[in-house]
């Protein structure tokens, strides 16, 4: 499906950037473009995969300009450029309005002038229900992206939304991990939080059933299994032989929820169970429809999301099993320093 195309990566430097190149790096992808900020970890990446099919970009989604440089004869882009640390996004807020949505217009208007045939943007659970600056961003960064698929022509733009991708960066897992080596004790806020739990190759998944399988302006959900923090917390340490090590809860941080929705009630009711994934089509109606004003959906009323409390509950050995997929805790086991995007 790539056999000679050019595929750019925004955020290309970051966790999912990786994976994908783990995946598509030996394909027939005549190109692949990795567009980011960051020139160490450009260097880092053209070191280590030593693959002319790379090609590197400096730049920012909040300069428009060099976005057009990097998309100009891009046949697909995976939009993952994205401010996603909930404590910065909540000091500086327009930041994250900054890169996470206007960035996002930036680079939909870019496909859209360039002749673009596919977008996938992607988004996190974080976008539903969200009660804090990163969530919101995400929120209107995918309102940005259904609107932008209206009018976009022969550029097909999808969404993907998907949970706590485990060993990311930011992530509890390196957390937890980085306190063990040190000898703290392991920190967590709230034994009964939930969170649902994917690997990166998930995510990976996720992104190339939206572009194989989306048509304009829908968002794709990847069913996934949850877990409490607690049982997180003592899988690992389980997992590397200290089963009584140490858990010290420290309250629910400033802007945490206790539990995560990947769907809303509302998408819920418009959603297509597709098996293993969860399809919401764009609502395709404009303003001179009665639902917006004098009329209402009974079956709302009825619904309910989908979210880390009511779908699949692992427990210890169950979270153990995703664990032992990580390359990450792989590295853990032999030794190894890793950065968590490995």
């Amino acid at each position: 499906m790539f056999q000679s195309q050019t595929l750019l990566i925004t955020g290309g430097t970051g966790s999912f950037g990786n994976a994908v190149l783990r995946r598509l790096v030996d394909s027939d992808l005549r190109e692949i473009r990795i567009f980011s900020r960051d020139e160490k970890k450009q260097d880092d990446m053209r070191k280590k995969y030593n693959n002319s099919k790379l090609k590197f970009y400096i730049g920012d989604v909040r300069d428009p300009q060099s976005v057009i440089n990097a998309v100009r004869g891009v046949d697909h882009i995976f939009h993952a450029a994205a401010l996603k640390q909930v404590p910065s996004c909540e000091f500086h807020p327009l930041e994250a309005v900054k890169t996470n949505v206007l960035g996002t217009e930036n680079v939909l208007e870019a496909a859209i002038q360039c002749g673009v045939q596919r977008v996938v943007v992607l988004s996190t659970d974080k976008a539903v229900y969200p009660i804090n600056a990163m969530g919101i961003s995400k929120a209107m960064m995918e309102k940005v992206a259904v609107a932008k698929s209206r009018s976009s022509a022969n550029t097909v733009i999808n969404v993907t939304r998907y949970g706590n991708v485990m060993a990311s960066r930011g992530s509890v897992i390196p957390l937890f991990v980085n306190q063990i080596r040190a000898g703290k004790p392991i920190t967590i806020t709230d034994p009964n939080m939930t969170r649902f739990m994917m690997t990166l190759d998930d995510a990976v998944d996720l992104v190339l059933y939206a572009f194989v399988n989306g048509q304009p302006g829908e968002i794709f959900v990847q069913k996934a299994p949850a877990a409490t923090i607690e049982v997180l917390a003592r899988s690992l340490t389980a997992l590397v032989g200290k089963p009584d090590y140490e858990v010290q809860v420290i309250g629910t941080r400033h802007g945490e929820k206790l539990f995560e929705a990947l769907l809303s009630r509302e998408e819920m009711v418009a959603a297509e169970d597709l098996g293993g994934y969860y399809r919401v089509p764009p609502d395709l109606r404009d303003l001179n429809y009665g639902k917006f004003v004098e009329q209402g959906e009974a079956k709302i009323s009825l619904a309910a999301d989908y979210n880390s409390h009511n779908t699949e509950r692992l427990d210890i050995a169950g979270m153990q099993a995703l664990l032992k997929k990580l390359h990450f805790m792989e590295a853990f086991a032999r030794g190894e320093l890793l950065e968590p995007a490995e």
